[in-house]
């Protein structure tokens, strides 16, 4: 079986060399979200970088990274024999379905996953709001400004981690008081343990302060040269526009301090309505399509 280990800060440069400059892809390819989502874990094989990773209960792997990807491929399909699992690839581009069904004729089942697709927007866009598209948007954060005239946006520093924390913790109680059935405990263990190494992972972010109490924040990290992902953000219950001002406070914040970003990637939508309808809203200039493949095989239900 492959050798595949789990993931650590200190491997970030290494793999960095191969998820920054892979093209445009998923934020599954982010070496934050790899390293905070889950049991994810990764190897070298032959020159190229292979994954092996938990979703949505099931193993599968993500489409590897490199040059020559037949001989890794092969031995994905080798390592899922050996496990006793379906050979699942995800977050396939459409030029991996192309060359996955190249090499291996008629193996592979294959599916979009619209519930997995990034939305990546034109930072510029997001933020300036301007135009008649984002009218509302803009509506909406300018009334939160004329309620709130005080607040001041602010980076992520070890000095306001802890307001942080608080506000998140309270963020998920109301929520879990909201609905008792519902379960954020991978997504609290994954924003906090970004606090934690944010900067080991390379990761930044904002908060907005009203009256010395956070209210907002955000976090993300670089997938590429010109891209950055957003990973997090969340706003305090009873600050109406608090999204919105976040959203465009952190746009204005990574266009000053890094001229050459171009786009910021606000991830998928999970397929949850209230949060596709979200998305759309504010108008994204493409989706990251992604697909899944699946080896044919008797006896397993991908």
């Amino acid at each position: 079986m492959l050798d595949f280990m789990a993931l650590k800060p200190e491997d970030k440069a290494k793999y960095d060399l191969y998820l920054q400059n892979c093209g445009e892809r998923g934020c599954e390819y982010n070496f934050a979200n790899l390293f905070l989502w889950g049991r994810q874990k990764a190897t070298m094989h032959e020159g190229n970088l292979a994954f092996f990773c938990q979703y949505n209960r099931k193993s599968v792997y993500l489409f590897p990274l490199g040059k020559d990807l037949k001989p890794t491929l092969d031995a994905i399909i080798h390592d899922a024999c050996k496990r006793g699992i379906p050979c699942r690839l995800t977050s396939l581009t459409a030029a991996d379905c192309e060359n996955l069904e190249q090499w291996y004729p008629g193996k592979f089942y294959f599916q979009p996953d619209r519930d997995s697709f990034d939305y990546i927007y034109a930072i510029e866009a997001l933020a300036e709001l301007k135009g008649k598209k984002l009218q509302r948007k803009r509506n909406h954060y300018n009334r939160f400004r004329l309620l709130h005239p005080h607040c001041t946006a602010q980076p992520i520093t070890d000095e306001n981690t802890a307001q942080v924390v608080e506000m998140l913790e309270q963020w998920y109680a109301h929520k879990k008081e909201q609905d008792p059935t519902a379960s954020f405990y991978l997504e609290r263990t994954a924003i906090l343990k970004a606090l934690k190494h944010r900067q080991d992972l390379g990761m930044e972010g904002l908060v907005l302060l009203d009256k010395g109490k956070v209210i907002a924040m955000t976090l993300g990290s670089p997938l590429s040269e010109n891209t950055f992902d957003v990973q997090f953000e969340k706003a305090a219950d009873g600050y109406d526009g608090a999204y919105a001002a976040i959203n465009r406070e952190f746009a204005q914040y990574l266009m000053k301090k890094y001229p050459r970003l171009l786009w910021l990637n606000r991830e998928d939508d999970l397929g949850l309505e209230g949060l596709r309808k979200a998305k759309l809203s504010y108008c994204p200039d493409r989706l990251v399509e992604k697909y899944w493949a699946c080896l044919k095989e008797e006896g397993y239900d991908c």
